[in-house]
């Protein structure tokens, strides 16, 4: 029945499923919802750095219930004495001991060690997350070469642990990339409603891809806006494709709506 109500939207001008969405974008992209959501994790920190880590770790770890995602970021926080930007920067080995404990599913010690590292390894040569993300000498930005450029480029420190590779996606694997996608929406999306951050320059919101989850991709395939059968990263490029009808120059706000849609309304 619901799939019937929405088949002859337009999806474009100012027709139903424009109006519909953007209402649905407009109650969901709020302050009130971050409390429930794993972006209240970087909305804990000032500092530049300590979002990018932070909001990066959320993402990883966002699988499961959104409590207990919530509940295993601030455990981490609290391990790196809450600054992970300083405690990162300047701990030393002992240091790294009381993080042994730390564990969310099937994300480990290991893992946490290795992002440690990586991420002191490129904050001794970068001031921001955002060149992990721009491939050097690239013209223009594309979502798919940057998220294959960030993956290589995370696991190009020696004897890296290939069990930690499963924990980051990307689009050579055909995977939809969501908790990438996630974050770089975090990071980029620029707007006065308080959610994302805004905080990089160099991605522009309109090359950024939709991320799509579980409650994404049913609730984009009742509006019929995938029609794909798998769901994969060609999956997230024809949603995206769809949305940019909507809104060329910010097509991953409807992230806001059809997650609010799938988790909050059951639709």
């Amino acid at each position: 029945m619901i799939k019937s109500k929405f088949q002859e939207l337009p999806l474009q001008g100012e027709g139903g499923l424009k109006i519909f969405l953007d209402a649905k974008v407009a109650q969901y992209n709020r302050p009130e919802f971050i409390t429930a959501d794993p972006v209240s994790i970087p909305h804990m920190f000032s500092k530049n750095q300590d979002i990018e880590i932070m909001g990066f770790w959320a993402a990883t770890l966002a699988w499961g219930q959104r409590v207990t995602i919530i509940k295993k970021c601030k455990e981490l926080i609290s391990l790196m004495d809450g600054a992970p930007y300083d405690f990162i920067i300047n701990h030393e080995e002992p240091d790294l001991k009381k993080l042994l404990s730390f564990k969310h599913r099937t994300f480990n010690d290991v893992d946490t060690l290795y992002f440690i590292a990586f991420f002191r390894q490129h904050y001794e040569r970068f001031d921001s997350l955002e060149d992990a993300f721009v491939p050097a000498n690239s013209t223009g930005w594309d979502a798919e070469r940057a998220l294959n450029y960030f993956r290589s480029y995370f696991f190009s420190l020696p004897d890296y642990p290939h069990r930690t590779k499963k924990h980051v996606s990307s689009p050579s694997q055909k995977s939809t990339c969501k908790r990438l996608n996630m974050f770089l929406r975090w990071m980029v999306r620029k707007d006065d409603c308080g959610v994302d951050f805004g905080i990089w320059n160099r991605v522009k919101p309109a090359d950024l891809v939709c991320p799509c989850d579980l409650h994404v991709d049913r609730v984009a395939r009742k509006l019929l806006l995938i029609s794909r059968k798998q769901t994969d990263w060609q999956t997230t490029v024809e949603l995206t494709k769809n949305l940019k009808a909507l809104d060329p120059a910010d097509p991953v706000k409807y992230d806001f709506a059809l997650f609010g849609l799938g988790i909050e309304e059951k639709f």
